[in-house]
């Protein structure tokens, strides 16, 4: 039995949920989002709570069951409240901004690197935090994790792109020979 897959998750007033086939609908006020459903899940509305169940007891059900409740409570999580990454630049000459559509960043390269925003999400830069909002909260992070890995932090100075608050472990340089033989 999954304890996540048992909890039944609650509609907000504001949300619409429309299960058609295989695919679950939810609307909100921050926009739409639209999900497939393994045939291994059943889903189902009662009484303005969604269950999620297994259709058979096979390992694959079991592994989905859990997950595809989540899914689905972030989905109207995310239609209600919505979703943000914040990102932190760190190193000397290094910064972003935004320009139309696309996220500037100048981080070391002998070029600025681009980033053009998908469907349904927003950047926003504050001095050196970039943020990285919309209502998949499955994009976001994938938005985010792929601006990180552009320059992901250097164990030995600390320079580049990281979490807001994700801490580095640093190591220590070269030591300078001390005494002679």
């Amino acid at each position: 039995m999954s304890k996540i897959g048992k909890k039944p998750i609650s509609i907000p007033q504001e949300v619409k949920v429309k299960i058609e086939e295989d695919k679950i609908k939810v609307e909100g006020p921050r926009g739409k989002l639209e999900k497939n459903i393994p045939p291994e899940i059943d889903v189902q509305i009662k009484e303005g709570v969604i269950l999620v169940f297994p259709k058979s007891k096979t390992k694959k059900a079991k592994a989905l069951w859990g997950t595809m409740r989540q899914i689905i409570s972030n989905m109207i999580e995310g239609v209600t409240k919505g979703f943000e990454k914040k990102l932190e630049i760190e190193g000397l000459g290094y910064r972003a901004s935004i320009v139309g559509d696309e996220l500037i960043l100048e981080v070391g390269f002998s070029h600025p690197v681009k980033i053009k925003k998908p469907e349904g999400i927003n950047f926003s830069v504050e001095k050196n935090i970039i943020s990285v909002s919309g209502i998949d909260k499955e994009l976001v992070g994938q938005v985010a994790a792929n601006i990180r890995k552009i320059r992901p932090p250097d164990p030995y100075k600390g320079k580049g792109i990281r979490y807001l608050g994700e801490v580095i472990r640093r190591k220590a340089g070269k030591k300078a020979v001390t005494g002679a033989k």
